[in-house]
């Protein structure tokens, strides 16, 4: 069997823990009523769905819940709203990507994800000690920048072309059976923890 030389982290559900319940509350403080049925835990629908995917812009989204809501809302309104997901980056994930890479593995993000959700990720605020996720990855893929969405095999297909790997020499670390059962299916090894749980131990029964 090979090494393992690459870990593919989402973002949701294992790097930071997400909170559903939250989202959906801020969505309908912004007045979207059926904030619940447009929000699902793993794959977004509708305009949501249509931002992750890179479909339309974060100014399209806007303009559109805006609509949905019946009154203009602002950039940072929709970042509140979208930044529900997320309960807590817990610093012992941080420490942990911070060892692996110590340790040589290749660190890569793929996430399904939005630009709101990456203003915050991609700045000095994501980890409250002036750190941007970049500094803690190698590489970052997002699904609204490559114009699909997991669990769809394209996605994966194309980070591991993107990273010159081969699928058996790389961990994919996602909290969605859907998106895990997919990258298993093309080869590539799987670690499946729940949503919040600590994995920095578990990881390297993977390794």
């Amino acid at each position: 069997m090979d090494r393992i030389r690459n870990i593919i982290f989402d973002l949701g559900g294992v790097i930071i823990t997400l909170d559903q319940e939250q989202a959906i509350h801020r969505f309908e403080q912004l007045g979207l009523k059926d904030a619940r049925q447009r929000l699902d835990p793993y794959t977004q629908q509708g305009i949501f769905g249509d931002l992750e995917e890179g479909k339309i812009s974060a100014d399209d989204f806007i303009r559109e819940l805006s609509l949905l809501t019946g009154r203009q809302l602002t950039f940072d309104e929709c970042r509140h709203a979208w930044l529900g997901y997320c309960k807590e980056l817990p610093q012992r994930n941080l420490d942990a990507l911070r060892r692996l890479r110590s340790e040589g593995y290749r660190l890569v993000l793929l996430s399904n994800t939005n630009p709101f959700m990456m203003s915050w990720a991609m700045s000095p605020d994501f980890d409250g000690q002036g750190h941007s996720l970049k500094d803690y990855m190698d590489a970052c893929y997002t699904s609204y920048t490559m114009g699909v969405m997991k669990p769809n095999g394209e996605f994966f297909h194309r980070v591991l072309l993107a990273e010159g790997t081969a699928p058996s020499q790389t961990l994919f670390v996602d909290d969605g059976p859907r998106n895990v059962a997919m990258a298993s299916q093309m080869g590539i090894r799987t670690f499946c923890p729940q949503n919040g749980a600590d994995w920095t131990n578990e990881i390297y029964q993977y390794l």
